[in-house]
């Protein structure tokens, strides 16, 4: 019999506790201001707040894939709601006025997504040399899109105003430009010009040019766009959805600077955009592919052991050619679980997506609250790097196999708040057995929660 896919709870270190040391470490000790909004201090830091220079991350902030201002105040602010929190209220918004008034976004719809913080000078992508020119991602900056719209829910005016004409200047600019591949699904990546690029991060031929899970974000925003009757890309969507079936799903690395048919995140981002598309399209049969096809395709990921003595049972690995188990993925695919156990009512999404979160709440190191960026479980990312001659501690306690001692404070240290705040506030409650009803543990109680919990 194999070995089951579960976690129990922790009543000493709850998901809700998880949830609390990762915001704790972003907003306590990851931010600092910049022409008078908060943004943060570095995209990649250690487990004391101190950015890593030696990193491609660690002296870039802004709006991009990795850095995700808009993404991390979004779920600031709906922290900051469930839990009616002002002084959380207040920094969200002040990294969403960052996010507007940081010179990111630009009238004609283009967004250069990165800030180097010495030097203030602007790039299309992370890679802040001379291929920080040549390329973007048009998914990832439809998702920021989606992210602006998102965070103009959270939001009064006039700022919810100008969240939402931002995401639509640049929405238009993603249309107008946008092209397919031969296959008909979108390129992972453009040219400065909005033209596609059959070329990866570092100028050589990209593998997955056209099977990318990125593009989903595009379909997706279509979709989003659509159902709020802003535009109308119902076309596109019906069209993008059935090639999206007829390639056997475009599972391709979402993350930058991986190349996998495969990547565990592209089947979770695939599941949330198609049961929203079906929707839209009233068809369930898109509806079931998707749940056959994205959300059981997680599947293969799943680590139902610890191993090389590091706590991975309950995680997912990322894809084979690159098998860490890194967190904001493994926060994706929980938000996957919680969405389909809302639609189906079955308990065993749910408890899929509580053992995730509960194999991440193991991996909290230091004093501050930091989440680990990822669990290094067969040490592929090696257990030093060679910086100058000084040999820089990839893992936390310089460990052969274990947690990465470095994290990226609104992406992969804090987005496990979606699907906590999801499952608490769409999931959590009273549940009616043979005996009457009965009260879940702690963790999964919102009311017993909120009774306990301490401003962070």
């Amino acid at each position: 019999m194999q070995p089951e896919f579960y976690r129990p709870a922790d009543p000493h270190h709850t998901i809700v506790d998880s949830l609390r040391d990762s915001l704790r470490f972003t907003t306590r000790h990851c931010l600092t201001t910049y022409r008078g909004n908060l943004c943060a201090t570095s995209t990649f830091v250690d487990p004391n707040a101190q950015p890593a220079h030696w990193h491609e991350f660690g002296d870039i902030e802004g709006v991009g894939w990795a850095a995700n201002a808009v993404g991390g105040a979004l779920l600031i602010l709906k922290y900051a709601k469930f839990f009616n929190d002002a002084r959380m209220s207040a920094i969200g918004r002040s990294i969403l006025f960052h996010a507007l008034e940081g010179g990111f976004f630009h009238n004609d719809g283009r967004v250069t997504p990165y800030r180097e913080i010495s030097t203030d000078k602007r790039y299309l992508n992370y890679m802040t040399d001379a291929r920080s020119e040549f390329w973007f991602c048009p998914g990832s900056i439809a998702h920021i899109c989606l992210q602006l719209i998102w965070a103009s829910d959270e939001v009064e005016n006039p700022l919810r105003d100008r969240l939402r004409e931002t995401a639509m200047q640049t929405a238009d600019y993603l249309w107008k430009h946008h092209a397919t591949t031969s296959n008909g699904w979108y390129p992972r990546r453009c040219k400065p010009d909005g033209s596609p690029t059959h070329l990866n991060c570092y100028g050589d031929p990209d593998r997955q040019y056209e099977n990318s899970g990125d593009g989903v974000y595009l379909l997706w925003l279509w979709a989003e766009l659509t159902r709020r009757g802003w535009r109308d890309r119902e076309k596109e969507v019906r069209r993008a959805c059935a090639v999206f079936r007829d390639i056997g799903g475009a599972f391709g690395s979402i993350n930058h600077d991986t190349y996998d048919d495969h990547e565990n995140a592209a089947y979770s981002v695939a599941f949330r955009c198609l049961r929203r598309a079906a929707s839209l399209l009233r068809d369930p049969a898109l509806y079931e592919w998707a749940v056959s096809n994205c959300l059981h395709g997680l599947e293969r990921f799943e680590m139902t052991e610890d191993r090389n003595g590091v706590e991975t049972r309950g995680l997912l690995y990322m894809e084979d050619s690159w098998d860490c188990a890194y967190l904001w993925e493994n926060a994706e695919a929980a938000l996957a679980y919680f969405e389909a156990a809302l639609s189906t009512r079955l308990r065993s999404y749910e408890m899929k997506g509580l053992t995730i979160l509960r194999a991440a709440a193991r991996h909290h190191y230091g004093e501050l609250g930091f989440l680990s960026e990822g669990i290094d479980w067969n040490n592929h990312n090696g257990q030093y790097r060679n910086v100058n001659g000084v040999n820089i501690p990839i893992h936390v306690n310089e460990a052969v196999y274990g947690a990465v001692n470095y994290t990226q404070p609104f992406l992969n240290n804090m987005y496990i708040a979606a699907p906590t705040l999801f499952y608490l506030e769409r999931l959590a409650s009273r549940r009616e057995t043979g005996n009457g009803s009965e009260l879940l543990d702690c963790e999964e109680n919102p009311l017993v929660i909120m009774s306990e919990f301490q401003s962070i």
